[in-house]
């Protein structure tokens, strides 16, 4: 008995030893492998000009950049639409003027920043480019300049995936915290209970976020669409926290502690610069990309981008999946008290 009673805790020690390598190789695979293995493949871009010879200039520019850009070449309002909507990251706009033909790199600050930046660089190389190229053949070329519509302070880039993180955060921490008590105390909690503990989290974290929005930069506009896309967010991460942690009671952790730390990594990246591997199994599905880019729509002045309608479905469906886990009936289950050997209920949801 003392031998096995010395070499428990030894084997205890080695399987949690080699459970912690398990967890850190799976969340590095997760995690840092989709930053380290970033490329680009087939990123959209623009390239603009009216018809005749400046757009025989536009067909040259799209034949360059092989596998790691797609280029579009049309008209200059449709490529800025096409911006507007983020079916792409920039524009390189070719138009004729008094001094000869003027060129414009275009990017939008309502774009994810690493798109933009991205972008930015190869537009401005076919810009420069393109300018020899048209100087040797004896045209006038005005020098290349950047446009920004819709232009994002630093706050303004980072405060979309910021906001969608703390609604996370405050959401889990106020639902494990009230799962905590209620298991504890032994308590039982009703459907009143279990609604005022998701609105009240949704609207405290929403009003955080938005303070801090106007904390980070006072010139950010906090309209009520943008305020209602927010809360939206912040109950459907409460309410699908709120479910799993119902139905798999502290287990619950283990599913939405890693989510916390996967999926900004993952939604904060350009999907055309991810390893198709992570795009298919994280980016694809991951909720923070819809809370993220639908509040910088709304933030940086494109509401009709498609993303916003995007993400108002697929939050209202996680919102409606939740709130029903949440408030269907579920009896409890009945253990042993370790103690007295007598039986007691242990509450399913807690």
């Amino acid at each position: 008995m003392a031998a096995t009673a010395t070499h428990r805790p030894a084997l205890l020690a080695v399987l949690l030893g080699v459970a912690g390598a398990v967890v850190a190789t799976v969340l590095g695979f997760l995690t840092f492998g989709a930053q380290a293995t970033v490329a680009p493949h087939d990123v959209p871009l623009a390239v603009a000009s009216p018809p005749g010879q400046l757009r025989q200039a536009a067909e040259r520019v799209a034949q360059q950049g092989g596998d790691a850009v797609e280029w579009h070449v049309t008209d200059p309002a449709q490529a800025r639409q096409m911006l507007d909507d983020k079916e792409v990251y920039g524009i390189l706009e070719l138009a004729g003027g008094p001094q000869g033909v003027q060129l414009t790199v275009v990017n939008s600050g309502a774009v994810n920043p690493q798109g933009t930046q991205s972008a930015t660089q190869v537009l401005t190389g076919a810009a420069q480019g393109l300018t020899a190229a048209l100087a040797q053949q004896g045209v006038d070329v005005a020098p290349p300049h950047l446009e920004t519509v819709h232009p994002a302070s630093v706050a303004g880039r980072i405060a979309p995936l910021a906001a969608s993180a703390l609604l996370w955060l405050g959401g889990l921490v106020a639902t494990l915290g009230y799962g905590l008590v209620i298991r504890r105390r032994g308590l039982r909690r009703g459907p009143l209970s279990r609604v005022t503990l998701l609105l009240t989290i949704s609207v405290a974290a929403t009003a955080v976020v938005a303070g801090f929005f106007k904390l980070w930069d006072s010139s950010l506009t906090l309209s009520w669409d943008l305020l209602g896309y927010m809360f939206l967010t912040a109950v459907a991460f409460a309410a699908v926290q709120g479910a799993l942690l119902r139905v798999l009671n502290l287990g619950a952790v283990a599913i939405l502690g890693p989510l916390y730390l996967i999926a900004p990594a993952v939604a904060g990246q350009v999907p055309e610069m991810l390893n198709p591997a992570y795009r298919a199994l994280l980016w694809s599905w991951t909720p923070f990309r819809f809370s993220t880019e639908g509040i910088r729509s709304l933030l940086l002045g494109t509401p009709d981008a498609p993303d916003v309608t995007n993400g108002l479905i697929v939050l209202g469906a996680m919102a409606l999946a939740g709130l029903i886990v949440i408030l269907w009936p579920i009896r409890n289950r009945v253990e042993p008290r370790a103690e007295t050997g007598t039986r007691e209920p242990v509450l399913a949801d807690a």
